[in-house]
C-alpha cells in the first residue's frame, strides 16, 4: 500500500522536484503566517479589513493576468518560466524582509509587495501546475498530483509552526528572509533536473485568440463549469483560513504568534492527512468534489462555534482533511480530463475561479469580521460553502444519467474508503 501511495517517488526527475518545492513551500507558509500577523499587530491596530486588503491584493493579479499567464506556459518552456517566477518571488520575500528589520516598513510597502508577488505567483502556478504532467509519465499522474498536495500541506504544518517561533524569537523580519533564502532549493532542482526524461506538450505557436480559445474549452464542457462554479464559491467565501485564523486568534482567543502558528499546523494535518487518502486513489473522483465541498461547509461552520482556543484548533484538523478532498479532486479533475496543448490554460482559469475571488472574498470576509466579529465570518464562509456543495449535488444528481443515487452515495463517503 505505501509503494501504491508514494509510487511517482520512483522518478528521479519528480523526486528533486518534490524535495525542491517543500523546502520552498515551508518558507512561503512562514510568509504567510509572518505577513498577517506584521500587519494586524504592527502595522495597524488589530485591522481586519487592512489584513484581508493584503491577502486580497496577493490574489488579485491571478484574477486579471491568470487566462495570459496559462496562454505564456502553453507557449514556452515551463522549466524556464518556473525559473524566471521562482526568482522574482524570491526578490519579493527579501525586500519585505529587509524594510521589516531596517523599521522601514510601512502598511503600503506590504500591500506593493503583496501585490508583485501575486504577479509572479499568477505566472508561476499555471507552469508548475502543468510542469508535473511533463516529468511524470501519464500513469502516474494522479498519484504525483496528490505527493503535491501532500508535500504543500506537509509544509503547511512545518511552516506556520516555525513561523510562530521565529516571530515569537526574533520578529516577522527574518520569517521574510528565510522565505526569500528558500527558493534557491527550487531553483536548484529545477537546473538538476535530467532534461531528457522530461515529455514535454505539444507548445502552442503564436496565433490570434488562443486565450479565447481556453474559455471556449470551458464553456463547452458542463463537467469543468460545474468544478469552475463550485471552486469560485468554496474560494472565494470559504478558503479564508490565512486571515481567520490570525482574527480568531488574536480577538476571540486572545493569544500570541506562537499559537497562532499552531492553528495552521493544526489545520495542515487534515491537509496533510486528506493529500495522502488522496495518493491511494487511481483515478480522480465525482463523489470527493461533490461531497468534499459538502463536508467542508459543514465542518468550517461548525468551526465557528467552538468556544474555547483548544476546541477551534482541534475543529480545523477536519476543516483541512475536507477543504484537501475537494480541491485536490477538482485538480486532478482537470488536469486528467483536458488536452497538453490546452492544460496550462485550463488550469490557469481554474486557479483564477479559486484564488481569483480572494481579492472579493478576504476584504468582505475582513469586514464582516470588523463588524461583527470572527466567528461571523467564518460561519458565513462556510454556510456559503455548504449551500454550494448541497446546489451542486443536486445539479450532479440531475444532469448525470449515470450518477449513483444519492443515500448510496452518502453511505459510501461516510465509510470513507479511498480507491
Amino acid at each position: 500500500m505505501a509503494s501504491k501511495m508514494f509510487r511517482a517517488l520512483s522518478i528521479r526527475n519528480y523526486r528533486l522536484w518534490v524535495i525542491g518545492a517543500l523546502v520552498s513551500n515551508v518558507g512561503t507558509w512562514m510568509q504567510r503566517v509572518a505577513q498577517d500577523w506584521l500587519v494586524l499587530t504592527e502595522l495597524t491596530d488589530h485591522d481586519g479589513t487592512a489584513t484581508g486588503i493584503v491577502t486580497g491584493l496577493q490574489f488579485l493579479p491571478v484574477l486579471v493576468l491568470g487566462p495570459y499567464a496559462g496562454l505564456i506556459a502553453d507557449r514556452y518552456d515551463k522549466r524556464k518560466v518556473l525559473l524566471c517566477t521562482q526568482s522574482f518571488m524570491a526578490v519579493c520575500a527579501l525586500v519585505l524582509g529587509v524594510l521589516v528589520i531596517t523599521d522601514s516598513a510601512e502598511l503600503w510597502h506590504v500591500y506593493l509587495l503583496a501585490t508583485a508577488l501575486g504577479i509572479g505567483s499568477a505566472f508561476d502556478a499555471p507552469a508548475r501546475q502543468a510542469f508535473v504532467s511533463e516529468i511524470v509519465p501519464g500513469s502516474y499522474l494522479t498519484n504525483a498530483v496528490a505527493l503535491n498536495s501532500a508535500n504543500f500541506n506537509l509544509a503547511r504544518l512545518a511552516g506556520p509552526g516555525i513561523a510562530g517561533l521565529v516571530i515569537a524569537a526574533f520578529g516577522t523580519g527574518p520569517a521574510f528572509l528565510i522565505n526569500g533564502a528558500s527558493f534557491i532549493a527550487v531553483l536548484f532542482s529545477l537546473t538538476a533536473l535530467d532534461r531528457e526524461q522530461i515529455t514535454a506538450a505539444t507548445r502552442v505557436e503564436r496565433g490570434r485568440g488562443q486565450i479565447v480559445e481556453g474559455f471556449r474549452f470551458v464553456r463547452g464542457r458542463r463537467d469543468l463549469l460545474l468544478i469552475f462554479s463550485l471552486a469560485f464559491v468554496v474560494g472565494t467565501f470559504g478558503l479564508n483560513f490565512q486571515l481567520t485564523n490570525a482574527m480568531m486568534a488574536a480577538e476571540v482567543f486572545g493569544v500570541g504568534a506562537g499559537e497562532y502558528g499552531i492553528l495552521g499546523s493544526v489545520m495542515a494535518v487534515g491537509t496533510f492527512a486528506g493529500a495522502l487518502l488522496a495518493a491511494r486513489r487511481s483515478r480522480p473522483r465525482w463523489r470527493y468534489i461533490i461531497f468534499g465541498a459538502v463536508f467542508f461547509g459543514a465542518s468550517a461552520l461548525a468551526s465557528a462555534l467552538m468556544p474555547s482556543y483548544t476546541l477551534f484548533m482541534l475543529s480545523l484538523v477536519p476543516v483541512g482533511l475536507f477543504a484537501l478532498t475537494f480541491l485536490n479532486s477538482c485538480n486532478v479533475m482537470v488536469q486528467t480530463s483536458v488536452p497538453g496543448h490546452y492544460r496550462a490554460r485550463v488550469l490557469a482559469l481554474y486557479l483564477m475561479v479559486v484564488q481569483g475571488g480572494t481579492p472579493l472574498g478576504a476584504p468582505l470576509v475582513g469586514w464582516l469580521a470588523t463588524l461583527f466579529g470572527p466567528r461571523m465570518a467564518v460561519g458565513v464562509g462556510g454556510g456559503l460553502s455548504l449551500i454550494a456543495g448541497v446546489l451542486a449535488v443536486v445539479m450532479w444528481q440531475k444532469y448525470r444519467a449515470d450518477a449513483i443515487p444519492l443515500r448510496r452515495q452518502m453511505q459510501r463517503i461516510l465509510t470513507w474508503r479511498a480507491r
